[in-house]
């Protein structure tokens, strides 16, 4: 038997901006709804951003012992997967219990309500047998999911997503990752560190290909380093999978690719059509919501997250979701900006960009000026050794004076990038940061060099 009930502000999703969302309405006084499908907290705590930082934190540990002969005596070290996925498992996932969040929400004020939800027309919200009607409206934040190619022989094998790297108490012998973005590139060389052979497969002609193309070619540079055959400009055309491991046929006259593992790393998308968005006059075979300044997506609808298509980051889902709030209730305040928009790979170097690349920039017709120092070059790098790859690449406006893009790469690659976004989002003049005094010896400096090479 269906039922119907009120409330002011229904939220479909509670990750990071979803429950930010519901949390911060609840304690402005709002009878607030929360609908989730899974776990509260969404992907980035439980299957992304937290427990990879945590894997990556150890791989980072082994290398560092390795580069210890280098200059300071003799390390031995023997990788243990198991520890590191007890920490995931204990600390940073309650293993994969959302309890503590679902209780901070209740908390607040929020009502929790478990289950997918879906739009059934304006300011109304289905899930199950109930039906919410909002008062002021609702809040879409159900994020993305993997992006699966259609490859031939792919659906129905036992792949990896993300989810199953996040979660495995043991690693394979041996892995296929298809995909060459951030989080292909990232879990390779985590990967290879604890012993993994690992092969990613990347169908551009350059990893991370959204991003510089020095960015690209460091990243392959430092995953070879740590024994990972990279392979840009394939495209698988065939999976197999024999029960005990996977066969990839790549497209041309390559031998194929065996491994025990296959991960699928080829990006994310939204699903509209599961939202019911038609019912509120949306494009359900569209790739985002549309939202204006304010996360508005129509009357009394509005959109923050990944379905907006504005980066699959937490940091772009909090910072719209704070902005959705104000709406909501009614606040003044900014609209949302995005020219610079900070992102970070976290490889070892991290790769850290804000802003335009230079191609974007070019492809706007700007006028742009380009200087791609070393970090090695700096004090800070050479005094640093082994593991100091990297470099700090400027994009200069040259009609405008400012920086219009930045990416900094190298040991602490997305540290150094927050002055670099400062940058660009104050569009502090370039004249004026060559005046400034940057503290030696830092990586950072670097900077420094970077602005007086701008050609």
């Amino acid at each position: 038997m269906s039922t119907n009930e009120q409330a002011d502000v229904v939220v479909v999703g509670l990750g990071p901006g979803g429950e930010h969302v519901a949390g911060t309405l609840a304690e402005a006084g709002l009878d607030v709804v929360g609908v989730e499908a899974e776990l509260v907290g969404g992907e980035c705590p439980y299957w992304g951003c937290v427990p990879s930082k945590m894997m990556i934190r150890a791989g980072n540990l082994l290398a560092e012992a390795g580069r210890v002969p280098a200059l300071a005596g003799e390390a031995v070290v023997t990788p243990d997967w198991g520890k590191v996925a007890g920490r995931i498992r204990d600390e940073a996932t309650d293993d994969w219990n959302d309890q503590v969040a679902a209780d901070r929400l209740a908390a607040k004020g929020g009502r929790l309500v478990r289950g997918r939800g879906r739009l059934s027309g304006p300011r109304r919200v289905t899930v199950g047998d109930r039906t919410f009607e909002a008062r002021r409206g609702v809040v879409l934040a159900t994020g993305t999911g993997p992006r699966i190619p259609p490859v031939p022989g792919l659906e129905g094998t036992p792949y990896w997503t993300n989810r199953d790297a996040m979660a495995a108490k043991e690693l394979p012998a041996s892995m296929l990752v298809l995909g060459g973005g951030a989080i292909g590139v990232e879990l390779a060389q985590l990967f290879a560190r604890f012993r993994c052979e690992v092969t990613v497969i990347e169908g551009q002609d350059r990893l991370l290909s959204q991003e510089e193309p020095e960015a690209g070619d460091l990243a392959a540079e430092v995953l070879r380093a740590d024994g990972v055959t990279v392979l840009t400009g394939a495209r698988a055309r065939q999976v197999r999978h024999d029960g005990t491991g996977f066969t990839v046929r790549l497209e041309g006259d390559a031998e194929p690719l065996q491994a025990e593992r296959l991960l699928v790393a080829t990006g994310r998308r939204a699903d509209l059509a599961a939202l019911a968005v038609d019912t509120v006059g949306l494009d359900p075979a569209a790739g985002a919501v549309p939202t204006d300044g304010q996360m508005r997506a129509g009357d009394g609808l509005w959109a923050v997250g990944d379905i907006t298509g504005r980066g699959a980051f937490t940091h772009v889902s909090m910072y719209q979701a704070q902005i959705a709030v104000r709406d909501i209730l009614g606040q003044p305040g900014p609209d949302a900006d995005y020219r610079a928009l900070p992102r970070v790979t976290f490889t070892d170097p991290e790769i850290g960009a804000v802003g335009l690349t230079e191609r974007q920039a070019r492809e706007r017709g700007l006028r742009v000026r380009t200087s791609v120092p070393a970090v090695a070059s700096s004090t800070r790098g050479w005094i640093h050794g082994p593991g100091n790859e990297g470099f700090v690449k400027l994009v200069e406006d040259a009609e405008r004076g400012v920086l219009i893009g930045a990416t900094s790469a190298g040991p602490t690659g997305g540290e150094v990038l927050y002055g670099l976004n400062v940058a660009v989002h104050a569009e502090v003049p370039v004249d004026r940061l060559r005046h400034m005094i940057y503290t030696y010896p830092t990586f950072h400096r670097t900077v420094e060099a970077a602005l007086g090479a701008l050609r």
